[in-house]
C-alpha cells in the first residue's frame, strides 16, 4: 500500500471535519481512496451515533430563520451533550446548514427534514457523521415550521427563541411580530388564546384547582366556581393574547395588537428553549 500523504489527510479532514488521526486511519483502511475513506468515516459515525443515541442532548443550538418574503419560517433546536460543543462555530454553522435545507425546501416536519439532502446525503446521515467526529450525541430536539402573511422571530443567544405568524404584512406589523416573539420567548405562553387551549389542558387546570380547594377545606358547592376562576387565571398567565405586555404591563397583548392593526390576527407560534421538553 502506498504511503498516506499529509496532504491527503488534510484534504479528508477539510471535507469531513474528522480528526487528523481518524482521517489517516480511514485513508489507510481505504488504501488511499478518498471516496472510500469518506464512506468509512460515515459508517464509523453511524456506529458512534447508535451507541450515543440514549445519552441526553440537553445542550445545543437554536436557529430560527424566515425566507426572503418573510411568509415562511422554521425554528430548529439541534441538541448536543455539552456547552463546549454547543458554542463551537462549526456546530453552529452545521445547525444553520440544516435550517437552510428546511427553508429552501419549505420542509414542515422533522421526518422530512431528516430525509432531505444535505451535500449529497441525508440530513440524518450528516448528523451521524457529526456524532462520529465530535463524539457526542447530536439530535434534533425540536423542529417546527410556520406560514403566514408576516412571519417574525426572536432568538436569544441561540439558547431560546420563538417564531410567530401573523395574518397581515407591513413594516409596522413586522415590528409588532418581533415584539410578540420576544414576549413568547420570555413569558412562555402555551396557546394563542383560550380557544386554542386543549380541552385536556383545561380539565387538568380545573382538576388541580378543585384538589387544592378540597385540601384547604373549601365547601363543595363552590368548587366549580373556584375551578373556573383558576382557569381564567391560567388564561391570563399562559395564553398570549391575555398576557400583560412585557414592554408595557398596563396593556394586554390583545390590546397592543388592536392598537397596531385591528384586523391583524395571530395565526400561531412556536417556542424553543435549551433544556426544556
Amino acid at each position: 500500500m502506498s504511503a498516506i500523504s499529509a496532504a491527503d489527510v488534510k484534504k479528508l479532514r477539510d471535507v469531513t471535519g474528522a480528526g487528523m488521526m481518524d482521517c489517516k486511519k480511514a485513508l489507510e483502511e481505504a488504501s488511499g481512496n478518498m471516496d472510500a475513506a469518506i464512506d468509512y468515516l460515515r459508517k464509523k459515525g453511524a456506529k458512534v451515533a447508535e451507541l450515543r443515541a440514549g445519552r441526553d442532548a440537553n445542550e445545543g443550538c437554536i436557529i430560527i430563520k424566515t425566507n426572503a418574503n418573510n411568509n415562511f419560517g422554521v425554528i430548529l433546536q439541534l441538541g448536543c451533550e455539552t456547552d463546549f460543543v454547543s458554542k463551537n462555530e462549526g456546530f453552529i454553522e452545521f445547525t444553520n446548514s440544516i435550517v437552510d435545507v428546511a427553508i429552501n425546501g419549505k420542509i414542515t416536519s422533522t421526518e422530512a427534514l431528516l430525509a432531505a439532502d444535505l451535500g449529497g446525503v441525508s440530513v440524518q446521515e450528516r448528523i451521524a457523521e457529526k456524532v462520529g467526529v465530535i463524539g457526542e450525541n447530536i439530535s434534533i430536539q425540536n423542529f417546527a415550521a410556520i406560514e403566514g402573511s408576516q412571519v417574525c422571530f426572536y432568538n436569544h443567544n441561540n439558547r431560546s427563541g420563538a417564531i410567530i405568524a401573523l395574518s397581515k404584512a407591513s413594516s409596522e406589523i413586522a415590528d409588532l411580530g418581533k415584539s410578540l416573539a420576544m414576549q413568547i420567548t420570555a413569558m412562555k405562553p402555551v396557546a394563542v388564546d383560550e380557544t386554542s387551549v386543549t380541552e385536556e389542558q383545561k380539565e387538568r387546570e380545573k382538576a388541580i384547582a378543585r384538589e387544592k380547594a378540597i385540601e384547604e377545606g373549601k365547601p363543595e358547592n363552590i368548587l366549580d366556581k373556584i375551578a373556573e376562576g383558576a382557569l381564567n387565571k391560567f388564561y391570563k398567565e399562559f395564553t398570549l393574547l391575555k398576557q400583560e405586555f412585557i414592554k408595557d404591563n398596563k396593556k394586554t397583548i390583545e390590546q397592543v395588537i388592536k392598537e397596531t392593526d385591528k384586523d391583524v390576527t395571530v395565526i400561531g407560534f412556536f417556542r424553543s428553549e435549551l433544556g426544556s421538553k
